[in-house]
């Protein structure tokens, strides 16, 4: 992709979220149990944690005092109504590809419907050494991705959104689209169209592996409430003793 239309699309996608940051926090006011689960399993007394993505903070709730937890976005309007919804915990706007933190700074890091956001392999591939970058040797990451397998969005009726995948990637064949292979937009209720990569498991397990991680979980999370279903990765930060 195109360096200067990857920089488009990042910014799109901010003020994307600024423009429907009301109304999505509406639809995120409940935190799914597998995901609070997922988490949990990571977290050890005294850990210092991220919310990489944080939208309103509806995570900030399921810790412990003993726990360090400061949330991250790159919406000032999601921070906004996080700082409202959850006073006293630590919020801040920040680039997910330039975070504000030193190095070896983190125990956990999570990051959930982020990185399917991040156009280009090259700035995917900038988020995760980031996120590499400020984690303690031995940390933890964990990455949510929405699963958009077509066969599946057929299965459960999702033609548009078949529809959309399809049609952006005949443009490519052509080359009549500046999108990479597996991009399109999703559109939020008729308000916008946000960019949207799709990945597979072993997609985004090829993309981490090339970060400086190894990987210790990855499968498939489904929703309750939803037909959402999401790709899952835990991945560990290479002890560099072990090289």
């Amino acid at each position: 992709m195109d360096k200067d239309y990857a920089q488009y699309l990042l910014k799109k996608t901010i003020q994307d979220y600024n423009l429907i940051a009301e109304e999505f926090s509406r639809t995120r006011e409940y935190v799914p149990e597998d995901r609070k689960n997922l988490i949990l399993r990571y977290i050890r007394p005294g850990s210092r944690v991220l919310d990489l993505g944080c939208g309103n903070g509806r995570f900030s709730d399921i810790f412990r005092e003993d726990i360090d937890y400061i949330g991250v976005d790159n919406s000032e309007k999601m921070i906004e109504i996080a700082e409202k919804e959850h006073p006293g915990k630590k919020f801040q706007a920040a680039s997910a590809l330039n975070l504000p933190f030193s190095d070896n700074s983190f125990d956990v890091i999570f990051s959930f419907a982020v990185i399917h956001h991040i156009p280009s392999k090259e700035l995917r591939l900038l988020f995760l050494k980031e996120a590499e970058r400020i984690l303690k040797s031995g940390g933890i990451l964990i990455l949510t991705a929405w699963y958009l397998n077509p066969i599946r969005m057929a299965l459960i009726g999702e033609w548009g959104r078949v529809a959309e995948l399809m049609k952006y990637q005949i443009l490519k064949i052509f080359g009549l689209s500046k999108l990479d292979f597996g991009d399109f937009f999703v559109s939020w209720k008729n308000i916008v169209p946000r960019y949207i990569h799709c990945f597979s498991v072993n997609g985004l397990k090829k993309l981490v592996k090339k970060s400086g991680f190894k990987i210790k979980e990855a499968g498939i999370l489904s929703g309750r409430k939803t037909k959402e279903r999401n790709t899952y990765l835990v991945v560990q930060k290479i002890d560099k003793k072990e090289n």
